[in-house]
């Protein structure tokens, strides 16, 4: 919990129903750890006309609640006079009549168990969703083990540059992948959840990147290469299309912006390669080699992805109804 609190007047404007979507969203998150807040807005709420419809509602439900849970009804008391023992076993430091007087106390052995994890924990691994789960993750293994043994085992030689012209399109493919109701089986739940829009679609774009980034790195460098730009320098490129790909999907949706963004980067490096007369491999290093190598190159896309963070940073309200159908 931080240290911000709901003013009386966002209290009240919430409990009146004419608090705009987004700080509805926001206001309800923040109740669910802050007691203080959670309290003041109930008391606000049932100040209301609506106070004793949801009194009524909330009574209906605990007549339903006692009446599925059985009454305990306590033992009658033994023939003999003496008093039943409690429901709850002895009573710790009492003696027991049931053992023989002597004989040696035998205390339980204490269990050790590993900690399970928080809430906290729990919540961050529902939040990565697909992007912890499903086919992609082995299909970014696949790749990067895939193009090192057969560089190695199949000896193909200078075969980087044919990773580093797909290595830009793994992440898009994987956010493409992370959120939508073609990816997660409950998206409808979370859709209208506080924490859906741009901020649950950045947490699994960064699990998607945390991933895929340092294992096409690392086979990059792993690959051998002649005249091919260095292994890292898809990483600028691979994040400015990945912002691209999230800034236009508050225009046309995420599916449709990751189609245009990755086939748009594919049409553009190895469309004219595989047109050219002569080796493919010679002629893709070198289309790379303008794309990627030196600073102008890497400058413009540390640019491209600036201004594509900016118009995201903009289009943050399209994300409230991005893909809830």
């Amino acid at each position: 919990m931080t240290g911000w609190h709901a003013s009386d007047h966002l209290v009240a404007r919430y409990a009146d129903g004419c608090l705009p979507e987004a700080d509805t969203w926001s206001l309800e998150k923040h109740l669910e750890s802050c007691g203080g807040c959670a309290l003041r807005v109930s008391r606000a709420v049932h100040a209301t006309a609506a106070g004793p419809a949801l009194d009524g509602i909330r009574e209906r439900i605990l007549a339903d609640v006692r009446g599925a849970v059985p009454a305990r009804v306590p033992e009658a008391a033994p023939a003999g006079g003496a008093a039943a023992p409690p429901a709850h076993g002895p009573v710790p430091g009492a003696p027991d009549p049931a053992r023989p007087a002597g004989s040696p106390v035998r205390t339980r052995p204490r269990v050790y168990r590993w900690p399970s994890a928080g809430p906290g924990a729990v919540r961050l691994l529902w939040a990565l969703g697909p992007a912890v789960r499903g086919a992609w993750l082995p299909a970014v293994l696949l790749v990067a083990v895939g193009a090192v043994a057969l560089a190695h085992g199949g000896g193909i030689a200078n075969a980087r540059p044919w990773l580093l012209a797909l290595a830009p399109v793994v992440p898009v493919a994987g956010v493409a992948l992370s959120y939508g109701p073609h990816a997660d089986p409950m998206h409808e739940i979370t859709a209208a959840t506080p924490s859906a829009g741009l901020r649950l679609v950045l947490t699994r774009t960064a699990a998607v990147l945390a991933v895929s980034l340092p294992l096409l790195t690392l086979a990059g460098a792993l690959l051998p290469s002649a005249d091919a730009p260095n292994a890292a320098a898809w990483l600028l490129p691979g994040l400015a299309l990945t912002l691209a790909s999230l800034a236009l999907a508050g225009y046309v949706g995420l599916r449709t912006a990751t189609a245009v963004t990755g086939g748009g980067w594919l049409c553009a490096v190895l469309g004219p390669v595989l047109t050219a007369p002569g080796g493919l491999t010679d002629e893709l290093g070198e289309r790379l080699s303008r794309y990627l190598d030196g600073a102008p190159a890497q400058g413009g896309w540390a640019a491209a992805a600036v201004l594509c963070a900016a118009l995201l940073a903009a289009r943050r309200p399209a994300f409230h109804f991005l893909e809830k159908s």
